[in-house]
């Protein structure tokens, strides 16, 4: 089957709460940028009446919708930054408690994925705190926010000194998402949990000052040129806002979506499938059951360096290759990541949701994806 393929970015902020630029100038830069769409999440408020499309015929269109990212301003030091998708009301109540919050938003037919779940302050700026996820002890959230590309900078701010570099050249530092988030994101599919993954560019587009020098290093059109989630539809979409926004939802909440990092190239065309027995399919965020085994499948435009990852070990390795086939034997989620080389360093460049493998003999009760089945979709 074919799939109509769609680049966002879901994490980004407006002078609502701590960004720089309106909806109109978001929209802009998404533009300039060739973005699909956008989801602007200020911080514990959401912005109805500013959704949309944007654009014209000469420059082009994006779809422009809210969320929010929600959590309790009253605890110190800042933790829990939850990301609020298709709720379609304020969910800013329920902030002190993020068990009710991903409840409410469930019932509200929307999702949550916690943001930035391992994010690290500056040890040498005191005024740069780390925002971790720290209450675990939570279910029913769609999924993490597993690349999150102004923590992945904050974490090569090592020194004043190399910070000054890393300002006005940030494309050389970094090298892929956090370890911290990837493991616990392997551990959560590990247990069975269906965690949808996302990688996103947290745009605020404010001024960096390390002495002397006062910079806008990360304007919004330089970040939607880094980490972008894409999503892959059975149906296209048409410019119409509520229709075309059920449609990116609904592929967010399945996990049909890979994430990629655009600097050491346009990642689109990349596909990751399976085939199972009597005929079986299945695309990232689907299941299939094992039988006698199911082939996975990557597909690439370009030869690169292609790892097969289950349970958090790599399983298959394939270096310049435009392809790579593994046959999966043990049920489990089976996740893919693509490395390539960019200014003499081999990078990280798209990570896909897993394709979930299910044993033979269906358990008995519930067997994931609560959270996607809670929401409507």
């Amino acid at each position: 089957m074919a799939y109509h393929e769609y680049i966002g970015n879901l994490h980004m902020h407006t002078p609502y709460s701590d960004g720089e630029a309106w909806h109109s100038e978001i929209a802009d830069a998404a533009i300039a940028t060739q973005l699909d769409f956008v989801v602007v999440t200020d911080h514990n408020i959401w912005i109805d009446g500013v959704q949309g499309y944007y654009g014209d015929e000469k420059r082009g269109y994006v779809l422009l919708l809210t969320g929010q990212e929600i959590h309790d301003r009253t605890r110190l030091p800042q933790v829990n930054h939850c990301l609020v998708y298709n709720a379609k009301t304020e969910m800013n109540r329920y902030a002190p408690d993020p068990q009710a919050l991903i409840k409410a938003v469930n019932r509200a037919g929307g999702m949550t994925f916690l943001a930035h779940p391992f994010d690290k302050g500056i040890d040498w700026r005191e005024d740069i705190e780390g925002i971790p996820w720290v209450d675990w002890d939570i279910e029913g959230y769609t999924g993490l926010e597993v690349w999150n590309y102004m923590s992945s900078f904050k974490a090569v701010l090592e020194n004043p000194l190399k910070s000054v570099r890393r300002l006005f050249s940030p494309e050389d530092a970094i090298i892929g998402p956090d370890e911290e988030t990837l493991a616990k994101w392997d551990q959560l599919l590990a247990q069975g949990k269906r965690v949808v993954g996302i990688g996103n560019s947290d745009a605020h587009g404010t001024p960096m000052k390390i002495g002397p020098i006062t910079h806008i290093v990360f304007p919004y059109d330089f970040l939607f040129n880094c980490v972008n989630t894409h999503i892959l539809t059975q149906h296209p979409l048409i410019g119409e806002m509520e229709h075309d926004a059920d449609i990116i939802y609904r592929a967010l909440a399945r996990g049909s979506t890979f994430m990629s990092y655009r600097i050491p190239g346009e990642a689109k065309g990349f596909r990751y499938s399976a085939q199972g027995a009597q005929g079986a399919t299945a695309q990232m965020g689907d299941s299939i059951r094992l039988g006698h085994g199911v082939t996975l499948q990557v597909l690439m435009p370009v030869r690169t360096h292609i790892k097969m990852i289950f349970r958090g070990q790599v399983v298959a390795d394939e270096t310049n290759v435009e392809n790579l086939t593994y046959v999966a034997s043990q049920p489990g989620a089976y996740r893919v990541e693509v490395w390539r080389e960019y200014k003499g360093i081999e990078r990280c460049w798209i990570l896909s949701n897993p394709i979930y493998v299910e044993p033979n003999i269906a358990p008995i009760g519930v067997t994931g994806g609560e959270s996607i089945k809670k929401a409507g979709y």
